[in-house]
């Protein structure tokens, strides 16, 4: 899809319209949006293309619905209102995160609204670069499990989480087994960190899917775990990997540490969707109002 064309144009305007209605019914000033991606160019066309392979995976298309240049991807979120997201970025292998860390840096400092992110790898040096990028402002780590093949209780992390815990930096962490299982994935793994580091800052990506129940009960034994919404809910993912209708009462009642997370630019439906998926669990505009906003306000000491 391309902005270029004026059909796109109208369309992501109806979009825009649909967005801030939603939130301006709520009562509130905006969203905030703790799952979106920004990287480098070169590093953004390897997950698409990974994407636009991943078919065989899922046994669904995914087709990325705002493959757009930078610029215009930022200004989209705007449109829509978002007034504070991530550029969730992540290595694959040793030697990567330090680098993707600066351009991060860099990007978050031309790009006001967005949080300053960073990320990790279990590598020589780790302990180094993550305190270099908490002491020069980040505000949250993105820790991939699936992609970046690792335990996250690999020795070399151990100082890292500790770190983390200590500065009150959240980590998001794509740790469930969805869309495809990893070596390291699951709550298992999870479940032995946060055994040592019970007060970790940590936000579980896409709920945990497809874990989700594992997960939920993580969240209500450690009072420092979230869950963000990423691709939950919605027709694609409850085709694939449904919540459990027998969870849900859990999830109403864990509503102040739930953030509202989405995947853009990197999602096959528009963005307005991930927002009704979530009003159509009639949960009441209270969990709506902390899910898509005061939560993470709280959570990141934003102001409005």
């Amino acid at each position: 899809m391309s902005a270029g064309s004026s059909g796109a144009t109208a369309l992501y305007g109806s979009e825009a319209q649909a967005v801030r209605a939603f939130w301006e019914r709520l009562g509130l000033p905006g969203l905030v949006d703790v799952h979106t991606h920004f990287m480098p160019e070169r590093v953004l066309d390897k997950v698409w293309a990974y994407f636009d392979a991943v078919g065989p995976l899922t046994g669904m298309e995914w087709p990325i619905t705002y493959r757009e240049e930078e610029d215009r991807r930022v200004g989209l979120l705007r449109e829509f209102g978002v007034g504070h997201f991530t550029s969730m970025l992540y290595p694959h292998k040793a030697g990567m995160a330090e680098w993707l860390n600066d351009w991060a840096a860099g990007f978050a400092a031309r790009t006001p609204g967005c949080l300053h992110t960073a990320t990790l790898f279990p590598e020589e040096g780790v302990g180094r670069y993550v305190r270099r990028a908490v002491e020069s402002g980040a505000q949250v780590f993105k820790s991939h499990i699936q992609v970046g093949a690792y335990d996250p209780n690999d020795p070399l992390l151990e100082p890292v989480w500790g770190l983390l815990a200590e500065a009150g930096v959240p980590v998001v962490m794509h740790c469930g087994s969805g869309p495809a299982p990893g070596a390291f994935t699951g709550p298992g793994p999870v479940a032995r960190l946060l055994a040592r580091h019970p007060r970790l800052p940590l936000v579980v990506a896409h709920m945990g899917m497809p874990e989700y129940g594992d997960f939920l009960e993580l969240a209500e034994r450690y009072g420092e775990v979230r869950l963000d919404t990423t691709m939950a809910f919605t027709e694609f993912s409850e085709r694939i990997t449904p919540f459990p209708a027998g969870e849900r009462g859990r999830l109403a009642d864990l509503g102040e540490r739930v953030l509202l997370g989405t995947d853009f630019p990197n999602i096959p439906y528009p963005y307005l969707h991930q927002l009704e998926a979530l009003e159509r669990l009639g949960f009441g505009d209270d969990w709506l109002r902390a899910v898509c906003y005061e939560n993470a306000v709280r959570l990141f000491s934003l102001k409005p």
